[in-house]
C-alpha cells in the first residue's frame, strides 16, 4: 500500500518561511494527483494547494502568490513552499493523493478526496 510521510513543519514568526515535503512510498498509481490540506483547531480540513497529473497546480484564494506546489521528477516528493505566513495558518498540515483529482474550486474540497490516502501531518506554527 501507498504511504505518505509530510515532513518540514515547525514554528516560524509572521512572514517567516517554510518548505513542507512529502513522501510518497509503496505502490499506487503511475500517474497521480497530490494535495495539501491544513486543518486547524476546530475548523475543517482545507484544501491549500495541487498538482494535477498533468503538472498543472490550483491553489486556494488565500495562499496565492505565497504558497508554491511542486512535484520531483521521480513523483515520490512533493513540496509545499510557504512564504510570509501568517498566524492563522496554523494548522496540521497534510499531504493526500489520489489517481485524479478535481479541477478548480471542487479539488480543495475534501469530500472530493474520499478514496485518497493520507498521510499523518506535519504540525506548522505561525506566532505573531
Amino acid at each position: 500500500q501507498v504511504q505518505l510521510v509530510e515532513s518540514g513543519g515547525g514554528s516560524v514568526q509572521t512572514g517567516g518561511s517554510l518548505r513542507l515535503s512529502c513522501t510518497v512510498s509503496g505502490d499506487t498509481y503511475p500517474s497521480y494527483c497530490v494535495a495539501w490540506f491544513r486543518q486547524a483547531p476546530g475548523k475543517e480540513r482545507e484544501g491549500v494547494a495541487i498538482i494535477e497529473r498533468n503538472g498543472n497546480t490550483n491553489y486556494a484564494d488565500s495562499v496565492k502568490g505565497r504558497f508554491t506546489i511542486s512535484q520531483a521528477n521521480s513523483k515520490r516528493n512533493i513540496y509545499l513552499q510557504m512564504n510570509a505566513l501568517k498566524p492563522w495558518e496554523t494548522a496540521t498540515y497534510y499531504c493526500t493523493l489520489d489517481h485524479d483529482c478535481y479541477s478548480g474550486s471542487l479539488g480543495l474540497k475534501a469530500e472530493y478526496w474520499r478514496s485518497a490516502s493520507w498521510g499523518q501531518g506535519t504540525q506548522v506554527t505561525v506566532s505573531s
